[in-house]
């Protein structure tokens, strides 16, 4: 979720749903530590929220779970899963599955550095190495050094051949590894990630697993977090569609009258009318206009325009 998941998105999120635990994109080490944190990690009324790591260095990502404890999140997760080329490059993400010994190291490091929870994210595995046994060899020794909360996207990751979208969608799925590891290791909790993209797909899985996460589902249709939220009996947003809007859009102004770009938020936007009528046209004219050097707070009042008469009455 690199890209997706910043702190504009998550206001906008928490908004949406008072109870969701929410997770930041990835952040490296070296961007923490050789920037200024704060350029990184400020973050504002999106508790409770997780920071993600991506790094390999035990003694790096030591210090960066302190500075997320210092700047208010109320846990920290070591990236384990993500496939892409520039994350390859580091050594970092799905790479880390080949040697399980080193991120049972970092986590180690990084849970002795912090009073808050520290995490891990995988794949079920990398490339030929798919197997449920290859996938309990990875997890137990860190389980060993103490984890107790695993977040698994139930697919391979294919290092070589495939992109991170194809990665999101051609390796099949193989909820039984985690239903099985579940048991296996019953101490833990491991929380099922991959394929889910509907109300109907995570109720099921919460007859399996008990937590389930959602990424891409959620960025493309920000509102199926509320419908979950019905659905699964979480407390409902105290405001309603139109007022999350109209909150949200209070949220942006305050933020270019700080010198934040229109894009950096509205490009979160695009799916906030997914299936209405007119929402073509408003993802056009936002996608069109919101990078624009002066772009201003009426560019996205603009693209409500081209919504029906009721849906730009109701969220303006």
């Amino acid at each position: 979720m690199m890209g997706c998941t910043d702190r504009h998105f998550r206001y906008l999120l928490r908004l949406i749903s008072p109870e969701a635990l929410l997770y930041s994109e990835m952040i490296t080490t070296g961007a923490l530590l050789h920037n200024d944190p704060a350029e990184f990690l400020v973050h504002a009324k999106d508790e409770p929220v997780i920071l993600q790591l991506g790094g390999s260095d035990p003694e790096a990502l030591a210090a960066c779970a302190k500075l997320a404890e210092t700047h208010g999140y109320q846990g920290v997760n070591l990236n384990c899963g993500c496939p892409s080329d520039r994350v390859q490059t580091g050594g970092i993400g799905a790479c880390l599955m080949a040697t399980p010994e080193l991120v049972a190291t970092c986590f180690t490091a990084m849970q002795s550095a912090t009073t808050i929870p520290v995490t891990i994210k995988s794949r079920i595995g990398i490339d030929d190495k798919d197997s449920y046994e290859d996938f309990f060899g990875f997890v137990r020794p860190i389980f060993e050094a103490g984890c107790r909360t695993f977040i698994v996207h139930a697919r391979a990751a294919i290092l070589k051949g495939l992109s991170p979208k194809d990665n999101r969608e051609i390796p099949p799925l193989k909820y039984h590894y985690v239903t099985r590891i579940q048991k296996d290791f019953p101490e833990a909790t491991f929380i099922l990630n991959g394929g889910l993209n509907s109300v109907e797909a995570v109720v099921d899985a919460r007859a399996e697993v008990p937590h389930v996460m959602l990424g891409r589902a959620i960025y493309n249709d920000p509102w199926l977090l509320q419908r979950l939220d019905a659905a699964i009996g979480l407390q409902p947003a105290p405001l309603d569609r139109a007022s999350i809007i109209a909150q949200f859009r209070h949220y942006m102004q305050s933020q270019l009258t700080q010198g934040v770009r229109l894009k950096h938020m509205t490009r979160h936007l695009l799916g906030l009318y997914l299936g209405q009528p007119g929402a073509r046209r408003y993802r056009r004219y936002l996608s069109e206009h919101m990078f624009e050097d002066n772009a201003g707070i009426e560019v996205f009042e603009r693209a409500q325009t081209f919504l029906t008469p009721s849906l730009r009455m109701a969220s303006s």
